[in-house]
């Protein structure tokens, strides 16, 4: 059993940049949370726990260096790039990618 903290509710200007980070940088491959290269490399939840990343900052490590064939975006998301973006997929995977 991993404990799971749930992030705090994003504020409006992060939760809006990291969407469009997402939107901009990774939606390519990871349209709505999967993954159109390595279907078990998604973002969902149960996925992102059984591969060990369990926390935004994972999620911003990979984001920023990159992992496996996935190439590092630190030059395109920008100072801090990575923690926003990491922080809104983790919200989204808490969320199991439904949209409100």
């Amino acid at each position: 059993f991993i404990y799971l903290s749930l992030p705090e509710e994003l504020g409006a200007i992060d939760s809006y940049m990291g969407e469009n980070l997402f939107k901009i940088n990774c939606a390519g491959c990871h349209i709505n949370g999967g993954n159109i290269i390595r279907r078990s490399k998604n973002l969902k939840l149960s996925s992102l726990k059984k591969n060990g990343i369990d926390n935004p900052e994972a999620i911003a490590k990979i984001a920023r260096q990159g992992i496996g064939i996935m190439s590092g975006y630190e030059d395109e998301l920008g100072e801090n790039g990575d923690q926003i973006v990491a922080n809104w997929v983790w919200e989204q995977a808490q969320k199991a990618w439904v949209q409100e």
